[in-house]
């Protein structure tokens, strides 16, 4: 392993490691029905993934009306948690977790998720102390908003330039470029990495595999 380049890494969650993005987008598309709006594609659906809930839902549905995005949240909440135990982390992010605990760097989660799913996640066994701290959408912002990798430089006094974003959506990266930070994006999750370029990340993973062996090289 190289000597570090970064000191702080942000994973995003859904889509970068946990394998959810089918579900979150299924979720999306029935708690559309359910208040009488137009199902959006699942690829409308996807798009939205890593976006606050609000702000998600409104860009996926856009015909439903403002005074029923409550109810529209509430609903996307009763699908997600009915079935959120049936989502796992890809294969292969724990070893990885592993080794850039092991090599020093402080790790971190920015996530369009709720602050109660990304609890809930994170209260497994598995994943125990693995998370240097989180910040979620309905602390702070959503993305491409920086507002959450600002305020995690800050805690641990990072500076942008030592600080690494990780993510699977433009959501991700431009919230990155946002901040200052540099990124890397992985193709494995919610958004078609063809458009990944315009937002300069360094380096596209199209595995957990490929995603481990740069960040060991490089990061």
């Amino acid at each position: 392993m190289t000597p570090r380049r970064y000191d702080l890494i942000a994973f995003d969650w859904d889509g970068t490691l946990f394998d959810s993005t089918a579900i979150i987008a299924r979720c999306i598309q029935a708690a559309v029905r359910d208040v009488g709006g137009k199902e959006p594609t699942f690829e409308a659906a996807s798009y939205v993934i890593g976006m606050g809930l609000m702000q998600a839902l409104a860009h996926a549905a856009p015909d439903v009306p403002t005074a029923l995005y409550p109810t529209l949240g509430d609903r996307y909440r009763h699908h997600y948690f009915a079935i959120q135990h049936d989502i796992s982390l890809f294969e292969g992010v724990l070893p990885l977790l592993d080794d850039l605990k092991a090599r020093g760097h402080l790790l971190v989660v920015a996530t369009g998720k709720s602050r109660r799913g990304l609890d809930e996640a994170l209260s497994t066994s598995a994943l125990a102390g693995v998370f240097d701290a989180s910040r979620t959408a309905d602390q702070t912002a959503g993305k491409p908003d920086p507002l959450m990798l600002r305020e995690l430089m800050a805690e641990f006094d990072v500076p942008p330039e030592r600080t690494l974003m990780v993510g699977d959506t433009t959501h991700d990266l431009q919230m990155a470029l946002n901040a200052g930070c540099s990124s890397v994006g992985v193709s494995y999750g919610a958004h078609d990495h063809a458009v990944f370029d315009a937002l300069a990340p360094l380096y596209v993973a199209h595995s957990v595999r490929q995603l481990h062996d740069w960040m060991l090289a490089h990061a």
